[in-house]
């Protein structure tokens, strides 16, 4: 089976079952690239039992290409990746994005949740 972003995005429906299905985004950050602000990527998907398998990620500005085995880590541009050792959130960055959905009842749940990650002493 295929679910691609841009189709659901049109109205078409999609169902994830347990059959092997190919997840596709072809321009993963539309909105960037519609104001050609250069955070855009194709990715790629594959679930089976409703499970993800494998993803690949393709940052086609930076010509990074990011890819993941479930079971066997991540990799970027072949090079393994791996989270920070920082245990101490007050050290730590704390990257969010805000989503395109403006009705008013999802800006209220936005805007609470900011509030929650404002509070945290972070670094950044």
């Amino acid at each position: 089976s295929f679910i691609g972003e841009e189709s659901v995005a049109a109205g078409e429906g999609s169902v994830l079952t347990d059959n092997p299905t190919w997840i596709i985004d072809p321009i993963d950050g539309t909105t960037n690239f519609v104001h050609r602000f250069p955070f855009v990527a194709v990715s790629i998907g594959f679930v089976v039992n409703k499970k993800i398998e494998f993803g690949i990620v393709y940052s086609c500005v930076e010509d990074k290409m990011y890819t993941a085995r479930k079971g066997k880590g991540a990799f970027c541009n072949g090079q393994k990746l791996q989270v920070s050792g920082q245990e101490d959130i007050t050290k730590s960055l704390l990257v969010t994005e805000l989503g395109s959905n403006r009705d008013p009842e999802a800006i209220k749940i936005i805007l609470s949740n900011m509030e929650r990650l404002l509070s945290i002493p972070i670094h950044g």
